[in-house]
């Protein structure tokens, strides 16, 4: 991998902050307790209006969930902030989840809305370390939606059910007018079982965990970008959209409750994912981006495009954050899966500079990598 030559600017309603050459420029002296104070001086809270970055899974996303929605439905299971809640019942305990869908183009290489859908919902039950047993599906659709797409999408989704071996057992249907949907809106909740004597979560991230993740990043982000602007690249890019469910099992029979953490980074990619996790267990992360996996094609598309692909949506994919004496163990697990050929380890858990994550570049210096900010590029579901 080569470095990116783009310079990013990151910004906040239009008016830059800071670029990468200026945070290069520092490198060679930034000190740790630094960062700290590092914040953009153009305020991003007040908001009238909904954005579509509120949508995008970064740092609009988590003041919306953080500031309206956590506030008025207050419980415990919602303030775990994990991909879906963990209930603790009678006798069991029943992992909850539900997504929406709102990906165009409808159909994409590698994949489409209604196969994306099923397996959404599956990986969100299995980073709870749950086996999942159930699904429930809405579908919002656009007067107008021809009758043979609907048909597709239909078909993959219950195709998609079936290879996960999770019923479809409920659901319903609506229909707006025309132009006020993009064809069609799914939402799928799903329920699954969770071990007594299991706990996974955001919050057991620990100083000296290894941080794992199963293959390439940024895929599935960039397959949908060159679909919906017309790229053409020397190979095809299709989305690496997966269940994750059997390679999340394998793992846990692996390491067991030295699994801390698990978490499919989709929206705002691999960077806002981990933020969320140094966030919520009040830690620091260290990335090596040397060791990150990222195909050649992905990294061309995105020199040529202008993204960071720490910041591009992901599907079919897992992070692992277990104990460091089992990262090797874990890491020959996912290795000897089909969806973990190219997995690795990437970072590790740490002490310092708590609710930051910093990466050690390709030419060694130390660089801040912050939530997204704004909409993700691209809007994937």
């Amino acid at each position: 991998m080569q470095p990116l030559d783009v310079p990013l600017v990151i910004s906040f309603q239009g008016k830059s902050c800071f670029s990468n050459s200026q945070v290069n420029d520092q490198e060679a002296k930034l000190d740790m307790d630094f960062t700290a104070g590092m914040q953009c001086p153009i305020p991003i809270s007040d908001y009238p209006t909904i954005l579509l970055g509120h949508g995008g899974g970064g740092r609009l996303t988590q003041m919306l969930i953080e500031g309206m929605f956590v506030q008025a439905f207050a419980n415990p299971a919602l303030e775990t902030l994990h991909d879906g809640a963990v209930l603790d019942l009678p006798g069991m305990r029943l992992a909850f989840s539900t997504d929406s869908f709102v990906i165009s183009p409808l159909f994409f290489p590698g994949g489409d809305i209604g196969s994306l859908a099923i397996y959404g919902t599956i990986n969100d039950l299995a980073m709870c370390g749950a086996q999942p047993v159930g699904l429930s599906t809405a579908l919002i659709l656009e007067e107008g939606l021809p009758m043979t797409d609907l048909w597709r999408v239909v078909q993959s989704m219950q195709q998609a059910a079936h290879q996960v071996g999770v019923p479809i057992v409920t659901g319903d249907t609506k229909v707006v007018d025309r132009g006020k949907g993009d064809g069609i809106f799914i939402n799928v909740t799903g329920i699954g079982l969770v071990p007594t004597d299991r706990v996974v979560s955001p919050r057991r991230a620990q100083p000296g965990d290894a941080i794992l993740i199963n293959g390439p990043i940024a895929v599935h982000g960039i397959a949908i970008m060159s679909v919906r602007e017309g790229l053409e690249f020397e190979t095809t890019l299709a989305s690496d959209s997966a269940p994750l469910h059997t390679l999340v099992a394998q793992v846990l029979d692996t390491a067991g409750d030295h699994v801390h953490v698990l978490r499919d980074p989709t929206r705002g990619g691999l960077a806002s994912a981990l933020n969320e996790i140094a966030t919520q267990a009040g830690v620091g992360i260290h990335l090596n981006e040397n060791h990150i996996p990222l195909d050649e094609a992905v990294r061309g598309a995105c020199e040529i495009l202008g993204l960071d692909p720490l910041y591009v949506a992901n599907e079919g994919k897992c992070l692992v954050i277990v104990q460091a004496g089992q990262a090797e163990a874990v890491l020959a697990t996912m290795r000897g899966h089909p969806l973990g050929r190219e997995a690795a380890i990437i970072g590790h858990v740490v002490a310092e500079h708590p609710r930051k994550v910093f990466i050690r570049s390709r030419i060694g210096g130390m660089r801040v990598v912050d939530m997204l900010s704004g909409e993700q590029l691209p809007r994937i579901c």
